[in-house]
């Protein structure tokens, strides 16, 4: 009995402390560095709030969020600026990162801004995937023609 109490005592005094160190959003920015191999779209810039698709769910990053490691999926990348505007990026994949300090980093291994996207290329890279889905007779090329197939049409959906 005494060492139930005792470890009641000593789990309410962490979980006190754990909710006293943690807290909601206060409107405050955090810092976004957001990059593909190719380029650095966001080095340590102060941003409002980070919108990531990942194979867990799609989820919204603002301050304080709790720490985190998720990985990517393709689809769109929305990032809130401090002035009120907003850029969108299509990934295909990658991680992001999200530390105690407010500091994001979002490492994909392509990022093209939505806009730039063209939806009859999608379209014609969805019927090619298709086409070798059908014909691929290894494991590994039916694999690669299911992740193609997938970025395709997370493309077209972007492009919506």
């Amino acid at each position: 009995m005494a060492l139930t109490r005792s470890a009641l005592r000593l789990f309410s005094g962490r979980f006190a402390q754990a909710c006293q160190v943690r807290g909601y959003a206060d409107g405050s920015s955090m810092s976004l560095t957001f990059a593909a191999p190719s380029h650095v779209l966001y080095n340590n810039i102060s941003v409002k709030q980070v919108d990531v698709p990942s194979f867990s769910g799609s989820f919204g990053i603002l301050p304080a969020h709790v720490p985190t490691l998720a990985v990517l999926k393709p689809g769109v990348v929305t990032v809130f600026e401090n002035d009120g505007s907003t850029k969108k990026f299509f990934v295909s994949s990658g991680t992001v990162t999200i530390n105690e300090d407010s500091t994001v980093q979002l490492l994909a291994e392509e990022a093209v801004p939505v806009d730039t996207l063209d939806i009859s290329a999608a379209k014609e890279l969805l019927a090619q995937s298709q086409s070798q889905l059908a014909s691929a007779s290894t494991d590994v090329a039916k694999a690669e023609a299911e992740i193609s197939i997938e970025v395709s049409e997370a493309l077209i959906k972007a492009c919506e």
